[in-house]
């Protein structure tokens, strides 16, 4: 801590130096004229021409021996060597060089050429600082072996690259990649939702009541009305409102806020892509994230499947159907299909399942699915057919009206997707919702609340509808082979220091 403080010290007095030199060290801008990419893109042209180039980033190499010093300097696209030397730049400029560290921004004039030692480079004419910097970057060491740069002492520690994840992005330039493919998959469920005629939409995220999951919420309080609201724990009812409304195709995609657990695929803030189309249902709900995803692989990545480590994962179609219930059996032999609750009771003791008090036959056995199949569900896997207590947005399926038409995506052992046949029977949703209220009374907290506007919008009528959400962060997790969410969000929700 002590070296911290003299270094910083150090820069604080180099800065004071420059200012006394009559150099502002925070310019209002800049006058690059090139990315660094472009130069190395087109070295030929640049040597042979000797163009005349500004260049700006920040420093992250840096040498100087007498008259003459060297660095490196980064932007976002790429690194370029730059040579500096006295005669060069002349005596002023050259003192400004002398003050700058590792870590500053600078813009650089001068010409493309290649030293004596073979290294593309800019022959600097003039040095410019653009942001001094004050706090020095954590120290990240390199060597050539074999061709090869390998980097040493790099900022490793996992919970200080979540809580810095600037130094993060700086120090570990491949978890950028991360975020690259975040971008083009959102970009990429636009497109394709666009394609399809679908209207993006926006709904609110403060909300008088909460709903649409099992999940507890945010409170917070608006001080000019002295309510209670809600941040949103899913998107659904606003958009069935939509549907209500006329529309025949909306999605969202947004956050989502829920007050629960965190783990390596919970976050309390999460990005989904939630959507609804009339006169469709759940069958038609799975061609389409079929549809999607493997648009997304193939855009991305030019192919038709994902590599998770060792796994390789086909996107082809059609993906594997199977209902919980038939799933359950094939795992464990245990038959559940007659929902007797005190022999799925049983079953859940001698697993050692956890039972809550307010849990029916269904609740039970959407936990035995979780704890004996889903980590076994690797190739994309449509798991149908869902317990009634456990969906109470969904329509039952015909036949059978302990069951919904409702499924899950399940991939690699996660859930990427759910998704229903709406309920749209105003009479039978109230009864449902009422059922969850009993739930509460019970001490369920992330079942379902009465929303009497809601209600009241289906009772003038709502079409066939198919509803889908897939959580975007555990999309991106798969696309990019990462094992916590924390690596695909920039700034992760963290405990306090």
């Amino acid at each position: 801590m002590e070296n911290v403080k003299q270094l910083l010290a150090i820069r604080r007095q180099k800065l004071q130096k420059l200012r006394d030199l009559g150099v502002n060290p925070y310019p209002n801008r800049s006058e690059r004229t090139h990315k660094i990419k472009d130069l190395r893109d087109n070295r030929e042209q640049y040597i042979k021409e000797a163009s005349k180039v500004v260049i700006a980033g920040r420093l992250d190499a840096l040498r100087r021996q007498g008259r003459v010093g060297f660095g490196n300097v980064s932007d976002d696209s790429s690194r370029i060597q730059i040579f500096v030397k006295k005669d060069l730049v002349g005596e002023q400029n050259y003192e400004i060089f002398k003050l700058l560290d590792l870590g500053d921004f600078v813009q650089i004039k001068g010409e493309c050429f290649v030293t004596n030692m073979g290294e593309y480079s800019i022959k600097t004419t003039e040095v410019k600082i653009l942001g001094k910097n004050i706090r020095p970057l954590p120290v990240v060491k390199e060597q050539v072996v074999d061709g090869e740069t390998r980097r040493y002492d790099v900022f490793a520690d996992i919970e200080l690259r979540y809580r810095k994840r600037y130094l993060d992005l700086l120090l570990n330039p491949e978890i950028k990649e991360n975020f690259i493919v975040r971008t083009k998959i959102i970009r990429g469920i636009r497109k394709f939702l666009d394609d399809r005629e679908f209207i993006e939409v926006e709904t609110p995220i403060l909300q008088p009541l909460y709903g649409g999951a099992n999940a507890r919420p945010f409170l917070t309080h608006h001080n000019t009305l002295d309510i209670d609201l809600y941040l949103r724990i899913a998107l659904e009812l606003y958009l069935k409102r939509l549907i209500v409304g006329g529309y025949e195709k909306v999605y969202e995609i947004g956050k989502n806020f829920r007050n629960e657990g965190m783990d390596r695929n919970h976050n309390p803030e999460f990005a989904m892509v939630e959507l609804y189309e009339a006169y469709s249902d759940y069958y038609g709900m799975m061609e389409l994230t079929e549809d999607l995803i493997l648009n997304l692989t193939e855009e991305i990545y030019n192919r038709s499947f994902l590599k998770f480590k060792d796994v390789e994962i086909s996107m082809i179609k059609p993906w594997k159907r199977a209902t919980m219930l038939d799933l359950i059996r094939e795992e464990t032999g245990f038959d559940a299909s007659d929902f007797d609750f005190e022999k799925i009771k049983r079953f859940c003791e001698e697993k050692e399942i956890e039972i809550e008090a307010s849990a029916g036959p269904g609740k039970l056995i959407e936990e035995i699915f979780s704890r004996f199949v889903e980590p076994n569900l690797i190739q994309p896997t449509f798991v149908t057919d869902f317990p009634k207590e456990v969906s109470p947005l969904a329509k039952e399926k015909p036949g059978d009206p302990r069951l919904v038409e409702r499924f899950e995506l399940f991939i690699n052992g996660n859930e990427y997707a759910n998704a229903f046949t709406e309920l749209n029977d105003p009479l039978d949703q109230r009864k449902r919702l009422n059922d969850q209220a009993r739930l509460r009374e019970l001490g369920d907290l992330e079942a379902n609340v009465v929303d009497e506007d809601f209600l009241e919008a289906l009772e003038y009528g709502m079409p066939p509808t198919g509803g889908l959400g897939i959580g975007i962060d555990r999309l991106v997790m798969l696309f990019t082979e990462n094992t916590s969410i924390k690596e695909v969000i920039f700034f992760p929700t963290m405990r306090p220091e």
